[in-house]
């Protein structure tokens, strides 16, 4: 098992040009071959075991996220899209499904995996739904050091594109905003995402002891979502994230 903590940079709303610091958490482990990790504020459980050496993995199982977007006007730093109102923290469950290779390219050890996750709202925040396929590579460069990279969309609904991105009337007088209500009026790919990673071991051996680690990230708002006000007008397509921090093995 591995717990990470530390930093990250992220845009201060989905869309915006300006950014924030927030503290960060992530684990990643097995429990009987069982293995789960998290992925920003989302937690997956792979209820598959998982195979020993190199082979093929399959992953079936539930996943949650916690949706904290324009959930406090503190965080917010365009005085405009602060004057629409806060959203409600969102909480969305589901399942994914996905495949994986181990002893791909470098060695016995990397690893490619490819999965779908899919989720719905159950607090009532947006009540939509949310579908995020992604691709991932892994791989040691040592004993002592990895690096990875990923490929992720966002595909949403009406619902969610009407509550994070259409601007109705009333929100208009209030915050100056033109009046959108394009991105509630049917699902879309919202964003495209890119990360890298990499992390060094302080003990010198990753599989145990402490590490170093980092996140360099680009995302891209799509479609009708970066027509919105809040991206096209006060925002920005291009969304940037970075973090560091140190994590623990045992």
């Amino acid at each position: 098992m591995t717990i990470g903590a530390g930093a990250a940079v992220i845009p201060s709303y989905e869309g915006a040009d300006e950014y924030r610091v927030m503290p960060i958490v992530q684990a990643r482990g097995k429990v009987r071959d069982f293995a789960f990790w998290t992925r920003g504020t989302a937690l997956y459980v792979d209820a598959i075991p998982d195979p020993t050496g190199t082979g093929f993995d399959f992953e079936l199982g539930p996943v949650v996220n916690v949706r904290l977007d324009r959930t406090s006007r503190k965080g917010i730093k365009d005085d405009a899209v602060r004057l629409l109102g806060k959203r409600d923290i969102a909480v969305e469950v589901g399942g994914f499904v996905g495949i994986g290779k181990t002893g791909v390219i470098t060695s016995d050890y990397d690893n490619l995996a490819a999965r779908v996750a899919v989720t719905k709202d159950v607090a009532g925040a947006h009540g939509g739904a949310v579908i995020t396929p992604t691709i991932e590579y892994y791989t040691p460069l040592s004993m002592t050091s990895f690096v990875g990279a990923s490929v992720s969309a966002d595909y949403v609904d009406k619902k969610y594109g009407r509550t994070y991105f259409d601007i109705t009337p009333q929100e208009s007088l209030a915050s100056g905003l033109a009046v959108y209500d394009r991105a509630g009026r049917g699902s879309g790919f919202k964003r495209l995402n890119v990360n890298l990673s990499a992390g060094k071991s302080l003990s010198g051996d990753l599989r145990k002891g402490w590490a170093v680690f980092g996140v360099a990230g680009y995302a891209r708002v799509l479609g009708k979502y970066a027509d919105s006000p809040i991206v096209a007008d006060v925002g920005s397509r291009n969304q940037w994230v970075g973090a560091i921090g140190v994590g623990y093995t045992f």
